[in-house]
């Protein structure tokens, strides 16, 4: 069993070294407009799907509390997968599909984010939400696996992990998700991180 233990954390290793090797550019872009809307008085929403949505509750919450600096103020970030009423509602009346854009309708504005999370680039909501929040002028970043799906199109900045593999996408996922919380962090409280 050692052997498959070392040979999961060497494919996880891989992928995220790849990922870096080729985007590290694309993710400092991605803090810069997260810090730049929360510096302007913009929020971030976040959604995804099932890993997507616990790593979507994640980044929220950094954002919310605090990463690495204490006592920060807190930085507006929503994710979208947390209210069951207001899921199962959406989904009961109008259909899965419109959970996320629903409350992007509800809660973008000219100036947001929106962190869409999908492991394939296809999730039909996430797909949706990123629609919805291109029509009110809220930016997408994408974070996404596989060649980016039909979402990339959708995405102002696409972050595609190019990997085969659903649990080394979310892997990677998870990586970025801290990296972007520790980029904005740094843009906007130079003084807590040096």
């Amino acid at each position: 069993m050692g052997r498959h233990v070392a040979s999961a954390v060497a494919d996880s290793i891989e992928v995220k070294r790849r990922f870096f090797a080729s985007h590290a550019e694309d993710v400092e872009r991605a803090a810069a407009v997260i810090a730049e809307c929360f510096r302007s008085g913009g929020k971030l929403l976040v959604c995804g799907n099932g890993g997507s949505a616990a790593d979507a509750q994640h980044v929220a919450g950094e954002f919310v509390n605090q990463f690495l600096v204490r006592d920060r103020r807190a930085l507006p970030a929503l994710a979208l997968t947390t209210d069951g009423g207001v899921l199962t509602c959406i989904a009961n009346d109008t259909g899965f599909e419109r959970v996320f854009a629903r409350q992007v309708e509800a809660f973008g504005s000219e100036g947001d984010v929106l962190l869409a999370i999908t492991t394939s680039g296809n999730s039909p909501n996430v797909e949706a939400a990123a629609s919805a929040a291109r029509e009110r002028g809220v930016k997408v970043v994408g974070l996404l696996g596989r060649d980016g799906g039909r979402i990339r199109r959708l995405c102002d900045l696409a972050l595609v992990v190019e990997s085969a593999d659903t649990q080394r996408i979310q892997e990677t996922h998870n990586l970025v998700g801290h990296v972007l919380c520790d980029l904005v962090e740094r843009t906007l409280f130079p003084e807590a991180t040096d």
